[in-house]
């Protein structure tokens, strides 16, 4: 049996335009996977295949490119992951993260450190993903590498080893040089991290080159030092260095026999339906396996492909181990889930999106069609948050950006073939509870037309608590599946409290319950209208959590996120007036080398404001990293979002409208 080569999961991650998609180009021309590198320009880059992508030059949807490095020598394959740098599609990046071996961070030697820059590379110190810096662009006019390097040592980590030189930045003749190991400043930056290298250095020994390596292989591995290399994506100068530098010191795939393990990271579809792409930790996958992902029932696979550089599209079919990067299909996996225990810095945190807009079908005969394709699409994507509501007739998504809604458009428009308009966009707000609430429902009295009788108490819970269900003493006094279906109708109505809102923290215990016993007429079967089933249950939670809800009532939350600032003293008062008036709050404030650090809470829906102002107050060198904090209660009349569907407050309403 042949094994597979060695694996290296590798993430090219970046702000905006700093040149990831241009780099994963070349580096697949390098290794000759493609016989000349794409253009994002032209738009004929192979990891941008949404047609959105190459009309605006952005990479949305992260994807997986297989090659193989140095096959004659050291042998490896490399699955190479081009993800997003528009920062409203962080959590793409997100969720990506947390299957690396290693990534590349690249910067733009122009442009420099810039705010996603610094967004990502806190979330890949928060993983721990092992990462390399590479500073693009140094061919293009006003390249600037030492003001990059420091950059890098004020806003990211001071413990930075630059491998690589530049002569004639700024030109289309930009050379790039790389420094041995054994040079002083490569010692010096490594000894910042490493006692024997400093140790040796302190004394005047000398330092050998493979002694260097190694400490700097283990800084990189343990997430103390940086390599930072520079070159150009396009003329391809520096990117021998930098592969020589990634081949050398970063961990590969471990390839673990061990029980299965494995995480989904990215959902899609294709002309056969749809799949889910799985790292493996450890274990295999094999074509009729059972397995669980998440809380589902084991399912078989129906197919298993592994991300390869042969094979149709880059995908193998056959057996899939750890290290390796799977597709399957069968199991109903959705991104997040896993199987088995992944390692435990592997999690996501994602922050939920703050922002909701309606959707609508430019043609009203369209709305099944729209429904239907963006089941699909908050399928692929679970922070899209789909609300849909086929009584009225309206769809509402959750959003990180604007430019999400262009990107949702597109979607449906080249996938689905509808057109859509989006409406008004608004702040997603919650409701806590405040107090104490409890209400009873007894069957057949006062027009309860259902065969069940329920009593709920509804209690505030501290912050963060979510929403806790108990069957409380009716626990062994109900069958199982009534107590399921009372939660099932509790947590429905939950989703909209008083004010329209989701309603969270708080605990919801069974008071009491009644049922009519399953039963049927003389010399006839089972006759549900004389006998309790669980959709009584289920329609009754609703009306009795309404009216508990009126007694414990609720208290509408707005968003408000952490922000951190960076920004030159010389525009503080000009920016700490636009927060003031914009009702932030600060926390922590800095001053050093000419810069200041702000740290405080902002709301939620100031955050675009600040974010469009202050290229302006601060000549384009502010560094604004935001991201939800809590939620806090809003000051004078609460905020509503109009109800959806029947609503259980009504209680005649509500029994006419959900029948038995």
């Amino acid at each position: 049996m042949t094994l597979p080569l060695p694996t290296l999961n590798l993430g090219i991650v970046a702000h905006v335009d700093a040149g990831k998609t241009s780099l994963t180009e070349r580096l697949l021309y390098e290794a000759g996977a493609i016989d000349a590198p794409g253009s994002v320009d032209a738009g004929t880059t192979r990891t941008d295949s949404l047609d959105l992508e190459r009309r605006r030059g952005i990479t949305i949807r992260a994807a997986v490119t297989s090659f193989r490095w140095d096959a004659d020598v050291d042998p490896l394959v490399v699955n190479l992951l081009d993800t997003p740098g528009h920062p409203d599609f962080i959590a793409e990046v997100e969720r990506s993260l947390g299957v690396l071996d290693a990534a590349v961070l690249v910067l733009s030697s122009v442009e420099g450190v810039q705010p996603q820059t610094v967004v990502i590379w806190r979330a890949l110190q928060r993983i721990g993903v092992p990462t390399v810096l590479f500073v693009n662009k140094v061919d293009r006019s006003g390249a600037d590498v030492d003001r990059v390097v420091e950059q890098v040592r004020r806003r990211l980590t001071p413990y930075v080893v630059p491998l690589s030189r530049v002569q004639g930045a700024g030109t289309r003749a930009a050379r790039v040089t790389e420094v041995p190991y054994d040079d002083e400043s490569v010692v010096t930056a490594v000894a910042e991290a490493d006692d024997g290298v400093l140790q040796r250095w302190a004394t005047d020994r000398a330092q050998h080159p493979t002694q260097v390596a190694d400490a700097l292989r283990r800084g990189v591995r343990d997430g103390s030092l940086t390599p930072l290399l520079c070159g150009s994506a396009i003329t391809g100068a520096g990117l021998p260095g930098l592969r020589a530098a990634l081949a050398s010191l970063l961990p590969r795939a471990e390839t673990s026999t061990g029980a299965l393990a494995g995480t989904v990271f990215a959902v899609d579809r294709d002309e056969r339906g749809r799949r889910a792409w799985v790292r493996l930790w450890a274990g295999e996958l094999r074509v009729r396996d059972r397995v669980a992902f998440g809380a589902g029932e084991p399912a078989r696979l129906t197919e298993v492909a592994v991300s390869s550089p042969d094979g149709p599209d880059g995908l193998r079919a056959g057996v899939a181990r750890a290290g390796q990067i799977a597709v399957v299909r069968g199991p109903a996996a959705r991104i997040g889930d896993t199987t088995g225990r992944p390692p435990a810095r592997r999690t996501h945190r994602f922050t939920p999106a703050t922002l909701q807009a309606l959707v609508e079908p430019e043609d009203p005969t369209r709305r099944t069609a729209l429904y239907a394709g963006l089941t699909e699409l908050a399928d692929e994507d679970p922070l899209i948050d789909l609300r849909l509501d086929e009584v009225d007739g309206e769809a509402a998504v959750s959003l990180h950006g604007e430019v999400q809604k262009e990107v949702l458009a597109a979607l449906l428009e080249e996938r689905y073939d509808v057109r859509v308009r989006f409406l008004q966009t608004s702040v997603v707000c919650l409701e806590r509870v405040v107090g104490t609430g409890t209400a009873t429902e007894q069957i057949l009295v006062a027009d309860n037309p259902y065969l069940a009788g329920l009593g709920l108490r509804i209690e505030a819970a501290t912050v963060g608590h979510g929403v806790g269900f108990s069957p409380g003493v009716e626990r062994g006094n109900l069958p199982p599946a009534f107590v399921a279906a009372t939660e099932e109708g509790v947590r429905a109505a939950l989703r909209q409290g008083p004010h329209g809102w989701e309603v969270t923290d708080c605990v919801v215990t069974m008071t009491s319950s009644a049922y009519w016993p399953r039963q049927s007429r003389p010399h006839q079967r089972f006759d549900k209208s004389i006998s309790t089933v669980a959709a009584d249950f289920r329609h009754l939670a609703p009306v009795v959590v309404a009216a508990a809800l009126a007694g414990a009532r609720t208290r509408v939350c707005r968003p408000v996120d952490r922000f951190e600032l960076d920004l030159p003293e010389t525009a503080y008062a000009a920016v700490a007036g636009l927060l003031g008036r914009l009702g932030a709050v600060l926390l922590e404030t800095a001053t050093s080398g000419g810069y200041a650090r702000l740290v405080g809470h902002l709301p939620s829906t100031a955050v675009p404001d600040v974010a469009a102002r202050l290229p302006d107050l601060t000549g384009g060198e502010g560094v604004l990293v935001t991201g939800l904090d809590h939620h806090a209660p809003v000051a004078g009349v609460a905020p509503r979002r109009r109800r959806h569907g029947p609503d259980p407050l009504d209680r005649a309403a509500w029994f006419r409208d959900v029948p038995r």
